[in-house]
């Protein structure tokens, strides 16, 4: 990674959390399946947690198994029931795609505010995106953000307007 990419990557965080916080504490009993939690440092949606009953003097404690939201891996932790964790404020957004640019999606808001810093998805995603825009599809394309990263997570084809 060169610096400017490091240098650029710093930017965008700190203008992320002069706004909105990018997470919020929520007491670890609290947390429910399907729901968000930060593991270590990694946004995470959970997909299975499960409460172990402790000893005399201990707390209950919960283990947690989440998937991170944007590389899909594997992540477990175990807290203190009464301990609070970080849950990231995750936004979910639909954009219409205008182009595809040097690896980037052209995107715009329903207001027409354009959006050009989201990379087009690896793998099938992003090879499905590209094929249905080649075909002259109108697109609308679902943006994942938290925690000052976004990623495309899917598309669909834009009801045609008559």
């Amino acid at each position: 990674m060169s610096t400017s990419d490091n240098e650029d990557h710093h930017q965008t965080f700190e203008q992320a959390a002069s706004g909105a916080s990018l997470t919020y504490p929520m007491q670890c009993s609290a947390l429910r399946k399907n729901g968000h939690v930060v593991i270590k440092g990694r946004p995470c949606k959970i997909v299975d947690m499960s409460t172990s009953k402790t000893g005399k003097h201990g707390h209950a404690k919960v283990h947690l198994v989440a998937i991170d939201i944007f590389t899909g891996k594997k992540l477990e932790d175990i807290c203190p029931s009464t301990h609070n964790m970080d849950v990231p404020n995750v936004r979910r957004e639909e954009y219409q795609l205008v182009n595809i640019d040097d690896g980037f999606l052209n995107l715009m808001t329903s207001d027409g505010t354009p959006k050009d810093d989201v990379k087009v998805p690896e793998g099938d995603l992003g090879k499905d995106i590209q094929t249905a825009f080649d075909d002259g599809k109108d697109l609308l394309v679902t943006i994942i953000s938290a925690m000052g990263e976004e990623q495309a997570i899917s598309f669909k084809e834009a009801p045609k307007m008559n």
